[in-house]
């Protein structure tokens, strides 16, 4: 493709973008195509020679297109947020066009420090310690990874990288019983094994339980174990519960354990200065991770990982081999010491546009109305007849259940799925579930860029009605 032929289908694409972001709410939401569909639209073998990019770009709408779950319309409801945004979009395209390798300093100086001005700006916007020094990840995952194997080796005075993890199978990592499953992943790729994983009781409200936590540590101890790393959580997955880092944080300190924080979805809340009795307790912590590409309108992938103690972080993953040494090592900083892979994308410039495009107040104006809708949702369901609200609403995700009076748990749980399901194939919106203490939950996240209330009365007409209907017809088999 010639230079040429790249302006027009550039624009023709740029286009297209443009009309998606203004047409996304008529699409489906969740794909309805069974699976093997898209395969088998496919050709068995590649072209043996180079084909027109038309053929290209009507493919992808005619075979592909059918097959999108549409994360960005304003009626996904489901999971998480993954929010894009035109700036963000921009942006990447502009990091795609340079395909700037950054594991180094000297590979792309303007990437590594933009980089870390924008971790500097996140603390200022967030309120996070200035001490803390920040690096991009790819995802939280990689990021918890990154500090259960810095916690591994200060609990192993660095030596375990060398020589071997001596200590395995006597290292524990504690967690909540609703932590995120990367913590218990990231067990059993550190090294730890997932059997040292010591999943703790959580209280009324889904938070970790500090006593129970203290007194499994003490346990542990008394039994030859060594205690490493907590893992605590600002924002479950399953009903976005916010553990006490306080209590946890003085444990950690007793004991010498290192605290790290997954605030995966949580921490874009920290822009809103009213939210950041999320972080009371926040100097006792080690490392503390949130995704600018979940709530903040950056495209994936954008996962800001802050430690306290960055040189035990350098001192974990560096390695120098002859062709990566530079005159600049010790003056700047080379983030491929900072985590896992050595290869890096410029994800800084994309973040760098959404801040600048949007500014700190416009953003905290577009969460806070994601809060406030969430708050709206779970006074509706509160109010309505044979809907019960199952978990507090601090964040952006409403967990409730349709149980007529007199309905037990397992009836309830069998029509709640029939509802969740109803639902999600008329593609009309898409929620998802979670389960706690055996009661089929559905989930419903007001934080789409584009959300707004009418999008989310829309979705509660449709939640009642869906209920309503299967339930009179459960009713009706059951007279029958």
């Amino acid at each position: 493709m010639d230079t040429s032929d790249f302006r027009k289908y550039g624009h023709d694409i740029v286009e297209w973008i443009a009309r998606y972001f203004e047409n996304v709410e008529k699409y489906p939401v969740k794909s309805g195509l069974l699976p093997g569909t898209i395969k088998g639209a496919l050709p068995d073998n590649p072209p043996s020679g180079g084909e027109s990019f038309d053929l290209f770009l009507r493919d992808f709408d005619e075979i592909i297109m059918p097959g999108i779950t549409h994360w960005q319309s304003p009626n996904f409801f489901a999971y998480f947020p993954a929010n894009s945004s035109p700036p963000s979009v921009l942006a990447e395209m502009l990091t795609a066009a340079l395909g700037t390798q950054c594991m180094i300093w000297e590979t792309s100086p303007a990437a590594a420090e933009l980089e870390e001005k924008m971790m500097d700006w996140l603390k200022v916007m967030t309120g996070l310690p200035s001490e803390f020094e920040g690096v991009i990840q790819d995802s939280a995952s990689s990021a918890t990874l990154a500090a259960l194997i810095t916690a591994r080796e200060r609990a192993t005075q660095f030596v375990s990288n060398n020589e071997g993890l001596q200590d395995a199978g006597r290292l524990r990592i504690y967690a909540s019983a609703q932590a995120h499953s990367s913590v218990e992943k990231g067990a059993g790729v550190a090294g730890f094994g997932r059997k040292n994983l010591v999943r703790i009781p959580v209280r009324d409200d889904y938070s970790i339980d500090p006593e129970a936590l203290e007194k499994a540590i003490e346990n542990d101890i008394s039994s030859g174990y060594i205690p490493c790393c907590v893992v605590a959580t600002l924002g479950t997955t399953g009903t976005t519960a916010i553990d006490p880092l306080r209590p946890v944080g003085e444990i950690c300190r007793k004991h010498n354990l290192w605290l790290h924080v997954d605030a995966a979805l949580a921490g874009t809340a920290l822009l809103l200065p009213e939210m950041r009795w999320m972080t009371d307790g926040i100097e006792y912590v080690d490392s503390l991770v949130f995704n600018p590409h979940k709530w903040m309108f950056t495209n994936f992938d954008c996962s800001a990982y802050f430690v306290r103690d960055a040189a035990s972080l350098i001192r974990t993953f560096e390695i120098l081999p002859e062709y990566l040494k530079t005159r600049t090592r010790g003056e700047v900083n080379d983030y491929r010491d900072w985590g896992i892979p050595l290869g890096r994308r410029f994800r800084a410039l994309k973040l760098w546009a959404v801040i600048r495009s949007y500014g700190v107040e416009r953003l905290q104006e577009m969460i806070r109305e994601h809060i406030r809708l969430a708050k709206m949702l779970a006074g509706l369901i509160e109010a309505e007849k044979d809907f019960e609200l199952m978990a507090p609403v601090p964040l952006n995700t409403v967990c409730f259940r349709y149980r007529p009076s007199g309905m037990g748990d397992a009836e309830a749980n069998s029509l709640n799925e029939k509802i969740n399901h109803a639902l999600n194939d008329t593609g009309k919106l898409y929620l998802t579930h979670t389960k706690i203490g055996g009661r089929y939950i559905m989930r419903m996240v007001t934080a789409q860029t584009g959300v707004t209330e009418k999008h989310v009365m829309q979705a509660w007409d449709l939640i009642r009605d869906a209920a309503s209907s299967l339930s009179s017809q459960d009713r009706a088999v059951d007279i029958d």
